[in-house]
Protein backbone atom coordinates (compact mmCIF):
# COMPACT_ATOMS: atom_id res chain seq x y z
CA UNK A 1 0.00 0.00 0.00
CA UNK A 2 1.63 3.72 -0.97
CA UNK A 3 2.66 5.19 2.15
CA UNK A 4 0.83 8.61 1.93
CA UNK A 5 1.72 11.84 4.49
CA UNK A 6 -0.91 15.19 4.56
CA UNK A 7 0.81 18.65 5.58
CA UNK A 8 -1.58 21.11 7.37
CA UNK A 9 -1.71 24.82 7.61
CA UNK A 10 -3.63 27.73 7.82
CA UNK A 11 -2.28 29.04 4.54
CA UNK A 12 -0.47 27.05 1.94
CA UNK A 13 2.25 29.97 1.39
CA UNK A 14 3.36 28.67 4.85
CA UNK A 15 4.96 26.11 3.24
CA UNK A 16 6.54 27.49 -0.13
CA UNK A 17 8.09 29.38 2.43
CA UNK A 18 8.81 27.29 5.23
CA UNK A 19 8.73 23.51 4.01
CA UNK A 20 9.52 22.70 0.88
CA UNK A 21 12.37 20.62 1.78
CA UNK A 22 10.61 18.41 3.99
CA UNK A 23 7.76 17.93 1.25
CA UNK A 24 10.63 16.64 -1.38
CA UNK A 25 12.15 14.52 1.28
CA UNK A 26 8.97 12.33 1.67
CA UNK A 27 8.84 12.24 -1.66
CA UNK A 28 12.48 10.96 -2.44
CA UNK A 29 11.23 8.61 0.30
CA UNK A 30 8.74 7.08 -1.98
CA UNK A 31 6.11 8.69 -0.15
CA UNK A 32 2.73 10.09 -1.61
CA UNK A 33 2.10 13.92 -0.41
CA UNK A 34 -0.45 15.73 0.38
CA UNK A 35 -1.40 19.33 1.43
CA UNK A 36 -4.29 20.94 3.09
CA UNK A 37 -4.66 24.71 3.64
CA UNK A 38 -6.65 27.31 2.53
CA UNK A 39 -5.20 29.42 -0.51
CA UNK A 40 -4.85 28.59 -4.47
CA UNK A 41 -0.72 28.27 -4.91
CA UNK A 42 0.35 25.68 -6.80
CA UNK A 43 3.19 23.84 -4.37
CA UNK A 44 5.97 21.51 -6.29
CA UNK A 45 6.26 17.66 -4.67
CA UNK A 46 3.14 17.31 -3.85
CA UNK A 47 0.40 14.88 -5.25
CA UNK A 48 -2.52 16.71 -3.92
CA UNK A 49 -3.08 19.59 -2.51
CA UNK A 50 -6.74 20.56 -0.57
CA UNK A 51 -7.86 23.96 -0.64
CA UNK A 52 -10.08 24.28 2.50
CA UNK A 53 -11.42 27.55 4.31
CA UNK A 54 -8.94 27.56 7.57
CA UNK A 55 -9.43 31.17 9.06
CA UNK A 56 -6.75 32.64 11.46
CA UNK A 57 -9.10 33.55 14.02
CA UNK A 58 -10.28 30.62 16.28
CA UNK A 59 -13.85 32.43 16.80
CA UNK A 60 -14.57 32.37 12.61
CA UNK A 61 -17.65 30.66 11.51
CA UNK A 62 -15.80 28.61 8.19
CA UNK A 63 -13.30 27.10 10.65
CA UNK A 64 -16.59 24.79 11.43
CA UNK A 65 -16.79 23.85 7.44
CA UNK A 66 -12.87 23.47 7.45
CA UNK A 67 -13.00 20.69 10.11
CA UNK A 68 -15.61 19.12 8.23
CA UNK A 69 -13.99 19.12 5.32
CA UNK A 70 -10.35 18.09 7.12
CA UNK A 71 -11.90 15.28 8.42
CA UNK A 72 -13.60 13.91 5.25
CA UNK A 73 -10.14 14.14 3.74
CA UNK A 74 -8.28 12.32 6.24
CA UNK A 75 -10.68 9.46 6.89
CA UNK A 76 -10.50 9.09 2.81
CA UNK A 77 -6.94 8.56 2.81
CA UNK A 78 -5.98 6.69 5.29
CA UNK A 79 -2.50 8.42 6.00
CA UNK A 80 0.49 7.16 7.61
CA UNK A 81 1.58 10.77 8.82
CA UNK A 82 -0.01 13.75 9.19
CA UNK A 83 1.81 16.95 10.28
CA UNK A 84 0.18 20.10 11.16
CA UNK A 85 1.62 23.24 11.47
CA UNK A 86 0.22 27.32 12.60
CA UNK A 87 -2.21 27.45 15.58
CA UNK A 88 -5.26 26.96 13.71
CA UNK A 89 -4.06 24.53 11.10
CA UNK A 90 -2.86 22.63 14.73
CA UNK A 91 -6.09 22.59 15.96
CA UNK A 92 -8.20 21.48 13.75
CA UNK A 93 -5.97 18.96 12.04
CA UNK A 94 -6.17 17.44 15.67
CA UNK A 95 -9.36 17.32 16.13
CA UNK A 96 -10.19 16.07 12.67
CA UNK A 97 -7.80 13.32 13.42
CA UNK A 98 -9.19 11.82 16.87
CA UNK A 99 -10.29 8.84 14.88
CA UNK A 100 -7.58 7.66 12.38
CA UNK A 101 -5.24 8.23 15.50
CA UNK A 102 -6.82 5.05 17.03
CA UNK A 103 -6.32 2.99 13.92
CA UNK A 104 -2.55 4.11 13.68
CA UNK A 105 -1.73 7.34 11.70
CA UNK A 106 0.64 9.40 13.42
CA UNK A 107 0.26 13.06 14.52
CA UNK A 108 2.64 15.43 14.67
CA UNK A 109 2.22 19.40 15.28
CA UNK A 110 5.27 21.89 15.40
CA UNK A 111 4.26 25.37 17.54
CA UNK A 112 5.79 27.84 15.73
CA UNK A 113 5.84 29.95 19.14
CA UNK A 114 2.81 29.22 21.40
CA UNK A 115 0.81 32.23 21.68
CA UNK A 116 1.44 32.28 25.50
CA UNK A 117 4.02 32.66 27.07
CA UNK A 118 6.65 34.72 29.37
CA UNK A 119 5.45 38.05 29.29
CA UNK A 120 2.34 37.42 26.93
CA UNK A 121 -1.62 38.94 27.74
CA UNK A 122 -3.53 37.32 30.22
CA UNK A 123 -6.23 36.76 27.52
CA UNK A 124 -3.75 34.55 25.61
CA UNK A 125 -3.14 32.09 28.72
CA UNK A 126 -6.94 32.00 29.27
CA UNK A 127 -7.94 31.13 25.12
CA UNK A 128 -4.98 29.38 23.78
CA UNK A 129 -3.02 27.43 26.69
CA UNK A 130 -5.84 25.06 27.28
CA UNK A 131 -6.51 24.73 24.20
CA UNK A 132 -3.03 23.43 23.48
CA UNK A 133 -2.95 21.61 27.08
CA UNK A 134 -6.43 19.21 25.87
CA UNK A 135 -5.00 19.12 22.03
CA UNK A 136 -1.71 17.60 23.54
CA UNK A 137 -3.63 14.43 24.47
CA UNK A 138 -4.13 14.46 20.40
CA UNK A 139 -0.98 14.44 19.09
CA UNK A 140 1.79 11.85 19.05
CA UNK A 141 4.76 14.09 18.71
CA UNK A 142 4.49 18.20 19.85
CA UNK A 143 7.74 19.97 18.32
CA UNK A 144 8.64 23.31 19.87
CA UNK A 145 11.21 25.44 18.01
CA UNK A 146 12.41 27.82 21.19
CA UNK A 147 13.87 26.70 24.56
CA UNK A 148 11.39 27.87 26.16
CA UNK A 149 7.84 26.84 24.40
CA UNK A 150 10.22 23.28 24.83
CA UNK A 151 10.29 23.56 28.64
CA UNK A 152 6.71 25.17 28.83
CA UNK A 153 5.27 21.95 27.55
CA UNK A 154 7.64 20.05 29.63
CA UNK A 155 7.03 21.60 32.82
CA UNK A 156 3.33 21.97 32.24
CA UNK A 157 3.03 18.33 31.32
CA UNK A 158 1.58 18.66 28.21
CA UNK A 159 0.13 14.88 27.27
CA UNK A 160 1.83 14.64 23.66
CA UNK A 161 3.40 11.00 23.35
CA UNK A 162 6.92 12.76 22.67
CA UNK A 163 8.02 16.70 22.98
CA UNK A 164 10.57 17.58 20.62
CA UNK A 165 12.57 20.75 20.20
CA UNK A 166 14.65 21.44 17.00
CA UNK A 167 16.38 24.61 15.55
CA UNK A 168 13.33 26.29 13.58
CA UNK A 169 12.23 25.39 9.71
CA UNK A 170 16.02 25.65 8.79
CA UNK A 171 17.72 28.99 7.09
CA UNK A 172 19.50 28.34 3.94
CA UNK A 173 23.24 29.19 4.55
CA UNK A 174 24.40 28.37 0.77
CA UNK A 175 21.50 31.43 -0.06
CA UNK A 176 21.81 33.53 2.80
CA UNK A 177 25.47 34.44 3.83
CA UNK A 178 27.78 37.13 3.53
CA UNK A 179 28.99 39.47 0.56
CA UNK A 180 32.17 41.20 -0.36
CA UNK A 181 32.23 44.89 -0.08
CA UNK A 182 32.27 45.11 -4.47
CA UNK A 183 29.08 42.78 -4.11
CA UNK A 184 27.27 44.98 -1.27
CA UNK A 185 27.78 47.75 -3.57
CA UNK A 186 26.32 46.59 -6.70
CA UNK A 187 23.48 45.37 -5.04
CA UNK A 188 23.28 48.90 -3.88
CA UNK A 189 23.63 50.59 -7.16
CA UNK A 190 21.14 48.23 -8.84
CA UNK A 191 18.39 49.33 -6.47
CA UNK A 192 19.47 52.98 -6.11
CA UNK A 193 21.90 53.11 -2.75
CA UNK A 194 24.85 55.00 -2.34
CA UNK A 195 27.88 52.99 -0.67
CA UNK A 196 28.01 55.37 2.43
CA UNK A 197 24.48 55.53 3.08
CA UNK A 198 23.45 53.42 6.45
CA UNK A 199 21.34 50.72 5.36
CA UNK A 200 18.56 49.07 8.01
CA UNK A 201 16.09 46.21 7.22
CA UNK A 202 13.19 44.55 8.33
CA UNK A 203 11.12 42.27 6.50
CA UNK A 204 7.87 41.65 8.41
CA UNK A 205 4.35 42.18 8.08
CA UNK A 206 2.61 45.51 8.96
CA UNK A 207 0.34 44.41 12.29
CA UNK A 208 0.47 44.86 15.79
CA UNK A 209 2.80 42.26 16.93
CA UNK A 210 5.46 43.49 14.61
CA UNK A 211 5.64 47.30 16.33
CA UNK A 212 7.32 48.86 13.74
CA UNK A 213 6.33 52.02 14.71
CA UNK A 214 9.11 51.54 17.31
CA UNK A 215 11.33 51.40 14.28
CA UNK A 216 10.23 54.97 13.30
CA UNK A 217 10.43 56.37 15.56
CA UNK A 218 14.13 55.45 16.86
CA UNK A 219 14.94 56.81 13.22
CA UNK A 220 13.68 59.86 13.74
CA UNK A 221 15.84 60.23 17.21
CA UNK A 222 19.34 59.90 15.19
CA UNK A 223 17.61 61.93 12.33
CA UNK A 224 20.34 64.60 12.60
CA UNK A 225 22.96 62.54 13.38
CA UNK A 226 22.91 60.16 10.66
CA UNK A 227 21.55 61.91 7.97
CA UNK A 228 22.18 58.85 5.11
CA UNK A 229 20.31 56.77 7.52
CA UNK A 230 17.80 54.58 5.44
CA UNK A 231 15.34 52.31 7.04
CA UNK A 232 13.80 49.39 4.67
CA UNK A 233 10.98 48.19 5.68
CA UNK A 234 9.76 45.23 3.38
CA UNK A 235 6.24 43.66 3.96
CA UNK A 236 2.23 44.55 3.43
CA UNK A 237 -0.40 44.51 6.14
CA UNK A 238 -3.27 46.38 8.18
CA UNK A 239 -0.96 48.82 9.28
CA UNK A 240 0.99 49.59 6.79
CA UNK A 241 -0.73 53.31 5.91
CA UNK A 242 -0.75 54.29 10.04
CA UNK A 243 3.29 53.27 9.70
CA UNK A 244 3.49 55.79 6.30
CA UNK A 245 1.71 58.28 8.54
CA UNK A 246 3.73 58.41 11.68
CA UNK A 247 6.60 58.65 9.49
CA UNK A 248 5.40 61.77 7.54
CA UNK A 249 4.16 63.04 11.58
CA UNK A 250 7.79 62.56 12.37
CA UNK A 251 9.40 63.87 9.29
CA UNK A 252 11.30 61.04 8.50
CA UNK A 253 9.30 59.62 5.69
CA UNK A 254 12.23 60.86 3.23
CA UNK A 255 14.34 58.47 5.24
CA UNK A 256 11.90 55.29 5.30
CA UNK A 257 11.62 52.85 1.88
CA UNK A 258 8.14 50.84 2.27
CA UNK A 259 9.18 48.47 -0.06
CA UNK A 260 5.89 46.25 -0.17
CA UNK A 261 5.98 42.25 -0.57
CA UNK A 262 9.82 41.11 -1.92
CA UNK A 263 11.02 38.01 -3.89
CA UNK A 264 14.57 39.33 -3.21
CA UNK A 265 15.02 39.58 0.57
CA UNK A 266 18.36 37.68 0.33
CA UNK A 267 19.67 40.41 -1.86
CA UNK A 268 18.09 43.16 0.45
CA UNK A 269 20.02 41.68 3.51
CA UNK A 270 23.15 41.13 1.70
CA UNK A 271 23.19 45.49 0.62
CA UNK A 272 22.20 46.22 4.37
CA UNK A 273 24.40 47.33 7.36
CA UNK A 274 22.24 46.10 10.35
CA UNK A 275 19.38 44.02 11.05
CA UNK A 276 16.42 45.75 13.17
CA UNK A 277 13.40 43.58 14.71
CA UNK A 278 10.90 45.25 16.83
CA UNK A 279 8.34 42.78 17.45
CA UNK A 280 6.35 41.98 20.83
CA UNK A 281 6.18 38.43 20.27
CA UNK A 282 8.14 35.99 18.32
CA UNK A 283 8.34 31.76 18.27
CA UNK A 284 12.04 31.63 16.33
CA UNK A 285 11.80 34.14 13.43
CA UNK A 286 13.67 33.44 9.96
CA UNK A 287 14.12 37.05 9.13
CA UNK A 288 16.37 37.30 11.94
CA UNK A 289 18.24 33.73 11.32
CA UNK A 290 18.35 35.13 7.69
CA UNK A 291 19.80 38.34 8.84
CA UNK A 292 22.40 36.84 11.03
CA UNK A 293 23.52 34.48 8.26
CA UNK A 294 24.48 37.29 6.20
CA UNK A 295 26.99 38.24 8.76
CA UNK A 296 24.76 41.49 10.22
CA UNK A 297 24.67 42.86 13.37
CA UNK A 298 20.96 42.78 14.89
CA UNK A 299 19.34 45.21 17.01
CA UNK A 300 16.18 43.81 18.41
CA UNK A 301 13.20 43.90 20.91
CA UNK A 302 13.07 41.49 24.16
CA UNK A 303 10.99 38.52 23.70
CA UNK A 304 11.82 34.27 23.54
CA UNK A 305 13.07 34.03 19.72
CA UNK A 306 14.61 37.46 19.11
CA UNK A 307 15.99 36.23 22.88
CA UNK A 308 17.18 32.83 21.90
CA UNK A 309 18.83 34.18 18.82
CA UNK A 310 20.64 37.57 20.12
CA UNK A 311 22.96 37.87 22.92
CA UNK A 312 24.10 41.04 24.13
CA UNK A 313 27.70 42.24 23.19
CA UNK A 314 28.16 38.96 21.32
CA UNK A 315 26.08 39.42 18.10
CA UNK A 316 24.17 42.29 18.53
CA UNK A 317 21.52 44.16 21.30
CA UNK A 318 17.72 43.05 22.40
CA UNK A 319 15.95 46.05 24.10
CA UNK A 320 12.70 46.82 25.82
CA UNK A 321 9.96 46.98 23.20
CA UNK A 322 9.03 50.23 23.78
CA UNK A 323 12.40 52.24 24.51
CA UNK A 324 12.74 54.01 21.32
CA UNK A 325 15.57 56.10 23.17
CA UNK A 326 17.44 53.08 24.06
CA UNK A 327 17.14 51.52 20.43
CA UNK A 328 18.41 54.66 18.79
CA UNK A 329 21.66 54.94 21.07
CA UNK A 330 22.37 51.29 20.17
CA UNK A 331 22.00 51.76 16.16
CA UNK A 332 24.20 54.76 17.02
CA UNK A 333 26.65 51.99 18.65
CA UNK A 334 26.62 50.06 15.37
CA UNK A 335 27.04 53.09 12.77
CA UNK A 336 29.84 54.67 14.78
CA UNK A 337 32.26 51.56 15.09
CA UNK A 338 33.24 49.09 12.08
CA UNK A 339 34.94 46.73 14.46
CA UNK A 340 31.72 46.14 16.56
CA UNK A 341 29.67 45.62 12.89
CA UNK A 342 32.42 42.73 12.11
CA UNK A 343 32.54 41.30 15.56
CA UNK A 344 28.88 40.77 15.47
CA UNK A 345 28.43 39.62 12.50
CA UNK A 346 30.88 37.01 12.63
CA UNK A 347 29.36 35.78 15.80
CA UNK A 348 26.25 35.55 14.21
CA UNK A 349 27.26 33.74 11.36
CA UNK A 350 28.82 31.41 13.41
CA UNK A 351 25.85 30.89 15.45
CA UNK A 352 23.84 30.05 12.57
CA UNK A 353 25.69 26.60 11.62
CA UNK A 354 23.17 25.08 14.27
CA UNK A 355 20.30 26.93 12.65
CA UNK A 356 20.79 25.72 9.20
CA UNK A 357 18.76 24.17 6.81
CA UNK A 358 21.11 20.88 6.63
CA UNK A 359 21.27 20.66 10.33
CA UNK A 360 17.13 21.15 10.77
CA UNK A 361 16.43 18.89 7.72
CA UNK A 362 18.45 16.36 9.85
CA UNK A 363 16.67 16.96 13.07
CA UNK A 364 13.25 16.65 10.99
CA UNK A 365 14.24 13.41 9.22
CA UNK A 366 15.20 11.86 12.90
CA UNK A 367 11.63 12.18 14.10
CA UNK A 368 9.72 11.47 11.30
CA UNK A 369 12.47 8.26 10.77
CA UNK A 370 10.79 6.75 14.21
CA UNK A 371 7.07 7.38 12.87
CA UNK A 372 7.83 5.19 9.87
CA UNK A 373 9.75 2.78 11.52
CA UNK A 374 6.54 2.57 13.82
CA UNK A 375 3.81 2.66 10.87
CA UNK A 376 5.67 -0.51 9.19
CA UNK A 377 6.22 -2.74 12.11
CA UNK A 378 2.15 -2.34 12.99
CA UNK A 379 1.82 -2.77 9.16
CA UNK A 380 3.92 -6.01 9.54
CA UNK A 381 2.08 -7.58 13.03
CA UNK A 382 -1.37 -6.77 11.31
CA UNK A 383 0.07 -9.17 8.48
CA UNK A 384 0.89 -11.54 10.60
CA UNK A 385 -1.95 -11.76 13.02
CA UNK A 386 -3.50 -12.44 9.63
CA UNK A 387 -2.40 -15.75 9.26
CA UNK A 388 -3.17 -16.52 12.83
Amino acid sequence: MQKRVLFCATVDYHFKAFHLPYLKWFKEQGWEVHVAASGEMKLPYVDKKFTIPVQRSPFHKMNLRAYHELKKIIEDHQYSIIHCHTPMGGVLTRLAARITRKHGTKVIYTAHGFHFCNGAPLLNWLLYYPIEKVLSSFTDCLITINQEDYLLAKSHRFKAKSIKQVHGVGVNTEIFKPVEESQKNQLRESLGYKPNDFLMFYAAEFNKNKNQKLLIESLALIRDEVPNARLLLAGEGPLLNNCIEIARSLKVDDMIHFLGFRNDIENLLKMSDLAVASSLREGLPVNIMEAMSCGLPVIATINRGHSELVENDKNGYVLCTDDSKNFSLKILDVYKSKELCKKFGLAGTNKMKTYSLSKVITELKEIYSIYMVEDANETKSKHNRSYI
